[in-house]
């Protein structure tokens, strides 16, 4: 599945994978289209086969804190939004460690990984000596992040500006052991700058804390050879603001079937809420360390079919302030398209042989009243190859154009720009042009 990798309807950022048995189980907040805030009341929980990426199951909601047309609230004392779940499975259990906006968190348990999950308790702590009440964030426990290590210790990490980690009681979960509390396992100064988002990972022997820094348009890790530390900065592992209306960053690294990913999250609506699920190949060198990688368009795919319909939404490359826009269900659009405005996507295969010199594109628009060009580079939006362009008129439509010859595998960028002349053609700056549904390629 290309990113987003969810049905596109859905949004579920925040996300944690883990495998369990034979399927991948994403593990997330939960926002909706156009809200002006984060996450909401419940948790949902998709799944697919290890060996079957692109075939997501959604096995509904597995957690509330409000009463909805189906579910009851699972806690009485607060109805605060839920935010950033983690699951691990201990003793043939699985464990919920929620982070409630405003209120105590709560672990709950189920004997399926997909859920549904039933309050087991609030979290359980002593207020360490010469600590205050703003001690393990006041009891919210923000973005839990849990680890079963290979000795059977359990170990919770969490924070919002300041970081701290806290040995579970693996005899029940829920309950911090005293005298375990450790604050600040990440620093906040440079380069480390812990912000918020924290994810343990053991791989191996070494310990990765994969977290957001201030600038939290970022994920990056740490990692050390015990659980507590002390942890060595490594870098970045991708950035969700390059070329693309970035927000806060939150997800963690997963083998499946041998392969590495990073999850992540992209905001959609022009806001920095409406966040999808997106997920990128990794690699983790033998000294330990995970390059950077880009932001694109293929999710677990290799590559991207030009000769499929593609929907405008799996845009990776958004600059000059167009955005995705959901008005309903079924649409999706590329809106706020303007003179100048990039779009991109990578990486389409075009494959190696064909007789022909030219191909043919089309595009499917919404129109505004506008007539505007669509210039369509190869690999680069600042000097990539120009194979054709394409005129939009003023009306909805499909707008074709003939492209030359492309074989191989590429990133395709579309350049925008207006047609409009005149005597005072600065009157026309910033007019939005067109919105853009979906493109094809054709031989």
């Amino acid at each position: 599945m290309p990113n987003p990798f969810l049905p596109l309807w859905e949004y579920i950022p925040d996300g944690e994978p883990r495998v369990f048995g034979d399927r991948v189980y994403l593990y997330g907040s939960h926002d909706t289209a156009g809200s002006d805030k984060f996450c909401d009341y419940k948790l949902k929980v998709w799944s697919a086969p290890v060996d079957d990426l692109n075939n997501w199951t959604c096995h509904g909601h597995s957690f509330h804190t409000r009463d909805d047309r189906d579910h009851a609230s699972q806690t009485p004392w607060t109805d605060g939004d839920l935010y950033a779940p983690d699951v691990v499975e201990k003793d043939g259990k699985y464990y919920l460690y929620a982070y409630i906006m405003g209120a105590k968190g709560c672990v709950a348990v189920s004997d399926r990984p997909e859920g549904p999950f039933r309050l087991l308790s609030k979290y359980k702590y002593r207020i360490p000596e010469g600590k205050d009440e703003g001690s393990f964030n006041g009891g919210w426990f923000i973005d839990p992040g849990v680890l079963v290590d290979d000795d059977g210790k359990v170990y919770i990490y969490c924070g919002y500006q300041r970081s701290f980690v806290a040995q579970i009681d693996p005899g029940n979960m829920y309950e911090i052991i005293d005298g375990t509390y450790q604050e600040d396992i990440i620093p906040v100064e440079e380069p480390y700058a812990f912000f918020e988002a924290c994810s343990p990972r053991k791989v191996g022997d070494t310990y990765y804390l994969i977290y957001s820094p201030q600038r939290g348009s970022r994920l990056v890790y740490a990692t050390s050879k015990s659980p507590t530390g002390p942890f060595e900065y490594r870098g970045v592992i991708i950035d969700n603001g390059v070329d693309y209306p970035g927000g806060n960053n939150h997800g963690s690294i997963c083998n499946i079937n041998g392969q590495w990913y990073i999850f992540y999250h992209r905001m959609t609506n022009n806001t920095i809420m409406s966040r999808r699920a997106c997920v990128e190949r990794i690699e983790i060198l033998p000294d330990g360390t995970i390059p950077e990688v880009e932001m694109t368009s293929l999710g677990f795919d290799h590559s991207l079919s030009p000769y499929k319909i593609t929907p405008a939404e799996l845009a990776c490359v958004l600059k000059g302030g167009c955005f995705i826009t959901e008005k309903n269900p079924m649409t999706r659009p590329i809106t706020a398209i303007t003179s100048g405005c990039i779009i991109g996507y990578k990486y389409f295969d075009f494959g190696k042989d064909y007789s022909g010199t030219t191909m043919k594109f089309s595009a499917r628009i919404k129109g505004t009243g506008c007539r505007s060009k669509i210039r369509i580079l190869l690999d680069s939006y600042e000097n990539g190859e120009e194979v054709g362009v394409c005129d939009i008129g003023a009306d909805d439509g499909v707008y074709s154009t003939v492209v030359r010859n492309i074989t191989g595998r590429h990133a395709v960028f579309f350049i925008v720009e207006d047609t409009y002349g005149g005597w005072f053609p600065h009157m026309f700056n910033g007019k939005h042009l067109f919105e853009l549904e979906s493109f094809v390629f054709m031989k």
